[in-house]
């Protein structure tokens, strides 16, 4: 095995420049895509390498640029979109959910959606509340449509690749504050890579499960760093699909570990932490030592840059979800401003 240390951002261009050299269907759309190299240069160099045909500048308006990749694939091409900031993704709402996520059940199967929907997510990034969101519940709730969330260059590489080639419409979510993270990623393992739907365990433990995707895997795997150093074994669970969920790994880790732990940037309320921790609940109740507890975004809209970081779980917030899912304490400040409400013993 032959490894190259890659950014996460590279890895995804690498993953890219494959796509688009092996399959002459492939193109990628999207404001500031081809000449500049995307906001954030992930894109940085395709356009020079691959032609104007197949790496579209298009003008600023994310329904149209989605509209026009729906009517691509029925010209037979595989068209991958991007959308430069989570928050502007509302005005090509109507076209994910009306169109790209219905048409294969509209035509009964015979035409499918092969469109990647490529959206950098999150915060931490110091910016305003439309460049920092975490939307993925909404593309979770909507039938139709495949929704991802790699933690890892490996997995940004790989589960782009898979999410090129799958038929069904993908929601690519890409952590944005981890782009220029790197690792050693092996561009030629794809063969051997987990499913696109397939959660992996990042660390066993034994005490409890803590569940992450996207930007807070790494910080899962801190908290669980952390932990270990008091006597505390974590076993980290990286979902990587958020649609269809990998509920056999995750009920597997319950089932060892007794104990739930869910962390993501989204806010708590039907984020997908309460809809783990249902199935977990059902599917579980027998072995569950402790109610399930969240770790999550608050319910507010994203805060002012200044104040970010009290907003998105860090390590000590998971830490303290660890201490509530083994009855160490009260939990307060989990996940809810000071004085909330406290629900089936979990904030």
């Amino acid at each position: 095995m032959s490894t190259t240390k890659l950014t996460f951002a590279k890895a995804i261009n690498s993953a890219l420049d494959t796509a688009l050299a092996q399959d002459p269907r492939v193109l990628i759309m999207g404001e500031d895509v081809g000449k500049l190299g995307g906001v954030f240069r992930v894109t940085d160099g395709l356009q020079a390498k691959h032609g104007t045909q197949r790496v579209l500048d298009t003008p600023l308006a994310e329904s149209g640029i989605v509209g026009t990749a729906v009517g691509l694939t029925y010209r037979g091409f595989r068209p991958i979109v991007e959308i430069q900031f989570d928050g502007f993704v509302y005005p090509a709402f109507d076209q994910i959910v009306a169109q790209v996520a219905k048409l294969t059940m509209r035509t009964d199967g015979r035409h499918k959606m092969p469109i990647v929907i490529r959206i950098p997510f999150g915060g931490n990034i110091g910016s305003p509340e439309h460049h920092s969101e975490s939307p993925e519940a909404y593309f979770v709730h909507t039938a139709g449509l495949r929704v991802v969330a790699p933690g890892n260059p490996q997995d940004a590489h790989d589960m782009l690749l898979q999410a090129i080639a799958s038929d069904d419409p993908v929601v690519y979510f890409e952590p944005k504050r981890r782009y220029y993270e790197s690792a050693e990623v092996d561009l030629d393992a794809l063969s051997a890579a987990s499913r696109l739907d397939q959660a992996v365990v990042r660390r066993a433990g034994d005490d409890v499960t803590l569940v992450a995707y996207g930007p807070l895997v790494k910080t899962a795997l801190e908290a669980a760093e952390l932990a270990a150093e008091d006597g505390t074994s974590v076993e980290v669970v990286d979902l990587r699909s958020l649609s269809p969920m990998d509920y056999e790994t995750l009920t597997a880790s319950v089932r060892h570990t007794g104990r739930l732990v869910v962390a993501h940037e989204a806010s708590r309320t039907v984020g997908l932490g309460a809809e783990i921790s249902a199935v977990v609940t059902e599917r579980c109740f027998e072995y569950l030592e402790h109610a399930p507890v969240r770790v999550t975004g608050f319910d507010i809209p994203y805060p002012p840059a200044h104040l970010e970081e009290h907003h998105v779980p860090d390590r000590d917030r998971i830490l303290d979800g660890i201490d509530h899912a083994l009855g160490r304490f009260d939990g307060i400040g989990l996940s809810a401003p000071a004085g909330a409400a406290v629900e089936g013993g979990a904030l």
